[in-house]
């Protein structure tokens, strides 16, 4: 599990390229530099930062849980022909809210390696506790 503080491992070999631009400072004409980084497998650091994005929420898995907490809650106190009529709605929306729970979370990571590159922003699954 990766958590701020914690010390990683990367898992693959990363080569990073793109424009090389001072950290902190005013940004470089376009095109005035360009750079190449790899990273090994196995190299470790420490997570410094991590973000976990929630997955996008449809319409229907909002209404699936507001008529499943509704149901929970209240059902046992419903009229039989209304909690059958809720129980169906229930079942109908089903299928989407499987499907968003099997959805994945995105995380991200920041990570400051030993060697003192910092990596920001990279996909937490490239990692595993150190």
């Amino acid at each position: 599990m990766l958590k701020e503080g914690r010390r990683v491992r990367l898992t693959v070999d990363l080569g990073l390229a793109g424009e090389v631009v001072p950290a902190g400072g005013p940004a470089a004409e376009a095109g005035t530099g360009a750079g190449f980084l790899a990273l090994a497998a196995g190299v470790e650091g420490t997570v410094e930062r991590m973000v976990e994005e929630d997955r996008p929420r449809s319409p229907e898995v909002s209404e699936y849980e507001r008529l499943k907490s509704l149901l929970d809650d209240f059902g046992h106190q419903m009229p039989p022909a209304s909690r059958g009529q809720l129980e169906e709605r229930v079942a109908a929306l089903e299928p989407a809210w499987t499907a968003y729970l099997e959805r994945r979370l995105r995380t991200t990571v920041r990570v400051r390696f030993d060697n003192g590159f910092v990596l920001g922003d990279a996909p937490g699954d490239l990692f595993v506790p150190a």
